[in-house]
């Protein structure tokens, strides 16, 4: 009997799950102001801070960092 409970829940647990994930890419200036981020399942990623001239990535330090290689000159030259 414990047999046939232990490949039943075997069975079950070795199930297939699909994952999706959203991204999403900001981009927009006005005369005054301007944003350009990137967001993954809607938390920040990555953004540009003009005011300091430089990409920030908001993460705490315990996530691994993506990083986006010429971001910030991409959103200045946008």
């Amino acid at each position: 009997m414990k047999m046939k409970l232990l490949l039943f829940v075997c069975g079950i647990l070795s199930g297939a799950a699909a994952v999706f994930h959203e991204d999403l890419a900001i981009g927009g200036c006005s005369d005054s102001d301007g944003e350009f981020m990137y967001t993954l399942d809607g938390e920040e990623v990555w953004y540009a801070d003009f005011k300091k001239q430089t990409g920030v990535e908001p993460q705490p330090p315990f996530v691994d960092h993506a990083s986006y290689p010429g971001g910030y000159e991409f959103a200045v030259a946008d």
